[in-house]
């Protein structure tokens, strides 16, 4: 199994009233209230330094994504991060999850940017191309709700042949029309990186995934049993294509906490997890569920499931008075606690969902950069040799991995240097 050091790139330090006060994290938050860009610079070098620290400790992945106008994950442009990633010397994959396709005009500004991060890494380069929230897509960047998935498949299309044509063509679409397609440089990986896609309860994403060969991944933060029902739907999707059932066709992003005892990580990280489900998922309803994103299918769907990332049952009620037992083990909303326990719950999570990219979530809202680096390091340590290898009895090949990142787990390396080493 491949797992990813994910970061959320939130605002750290929101007012103890913040979901009292506002009406939501996303589009709406005043930045002159709230968003002090002294403290800015300081996160997003200890998101660097964070990330950083994961590549070194053997993760097979360091993952980051792109969103706007709000406190839950503002990394604006996540290619300027991922370039600094891609600078390293390193065989860890940088997946991008990723650039909103649908908010570039042109879209050739993806295909250009993702094409200089893949020749920078060595070909190490994991492009994302989800279609993205409606908090962005249509709160932060004013695209019109029932424009967003056509604008999504015609951006799809063209960065896909500036990839994969000779150069220049014209492209001559709905939304965008160039008299000239001739991306300088084009990517490293042929015939173009691994494309993954991200869902928050879409359901024609699924079939989207499957009809072109791209992995599936899942962002929920209502925990693996009830992410159960929106997996199932895509892996009847992949068998009903008649493709095989490879787990890694599949993905699932989930908040990880490791201290030595269950007790211990009880003690110092329920007041950030309950920090995170009070304010970062705090999304005014009028934002979050735009009518005309979603089709009826999938709208459908999300009401009789409750599968969506940014529908209300997210954000459970009073989720600042959750205790640790609510948090874990009744919904397992968070896998947390002593490394035997995060292990146990882990490969219960990966089998139950099916999926053999794991993005791990270390850093969590308000947690300092010594908090996240004690996690990130016990979980390399403890946690991450032992599940490794959860799909190996199986022989599955993960053909959605880059060409030039480590194709076999590569914290066995770390740990013999001696950089998985606790400190």
């Amino acid at each position: 199994m491949k797992t990813i050091a994910f970061h959320f790139q939130g605002y750290r330090d929101l007012p103890d009233d913040f979901n009292k006060r506002y009406p939501s994290i996303w589009v709406t938050p005043p930045n002159d209230e709230l968003c002090d860009p002294e403290k800015v610079g300081q996160y997003f070098r200890w998101n660097i330094d964070e990330l950083t620290l994961a590549d070194e400790l053997g993760f097979d992945g360091v993952g980051i994504n792109e969103h706007h106008q709000n406190g839950y994950g503002f990394s604006v442009s996540p290619n300027l991060i991922a370039s600094i990633l891609a600078n390293r010397k390193s065989d860890a994959a940088i997946v991008v999850l990723g650039n909103t396709i649908p908010m570039y005009q042109p879209p050739i500004r993806v295909a250009e940017e993702y094409a200089l991060l893949d020749c920078l890494s060595g070909g190490r380069l994991v492009a994302g191309l989800p279609v993205g929230s409606p908090m962005d897509n249509v709160g932060c960047y004013g695209n019109p709700p029932t424009l967003v998935r056509p604008r999504y498949y015609e951006a799809h299309d063209l960065i896909k042949q500036a990839w994969t044509r000779p150069g220049p063509f014209t492209f001559n679409g709905r939304f965008t029309k160039l008299r000239y397609v001739n991306p300088w440089p084009k990517p490293i990986q042929k015939p173009h990186p691994p494309i993954w896609l991200a869902g928050g309860g879409s359901v024609e994403t699924w079939k989207f995934a499957v009809d072109n060969n791209y992995t599936y991944s899942y962002l929920s933060f209502l925990g693996h049993p009830a992410a159960k029902v929106l997996m199932d739907g895509y892996w009847r999707e992949v068998e009903k294509a008649g493709l095989d059932d490879n787990p890694y066709r599949a993905g699932f992003a989930q908040i990880v906490v490791v201290a030595d005892t269950d007790a211990e990580a009880e003690r110092i990280y329920l007041p950030h997890l309950r920090n995170f489900y009070a304010k970062a998922l705090h999304i005014d309803p009028g934002i979050g569920g735009v009518p005309g994103v979603q089709t009826l299918a999938s709208y459908k769907h999300g009401l009789e499931t409750g599968a969506s990332s940014y529908r209300p049952g997210a954000r459970p009620t009073k989720p600042e008075e959750m205790t640790w037992k609510e948090l874990t083990r009744d919904s397992m909303r968070v896998i947390g606690g002593s490394p035997d326990t995060v292990v146990a719950d882990i490969e219960a999570a990966v089998r139950n969902l099916r999926i053999g990219h794991l993005m791990v979530l270390m850093q969590v809202q308000s947690m300092d950069n010594e908090l996240t680096r004690y996690n990130t390091r016990l979980f390399a340590e403890k946690v991450l040799p032992r599940i490794s290898g959860i799909w190996d009895k199986e022989g599955y090949v993960d053909h959605w991995w880059p060409q030039g990142a480590a194709k076999t787990s590569r914290h066995l390396a770390a740990t013999k240097t001696g950089a998985g080493a606790v400190r």
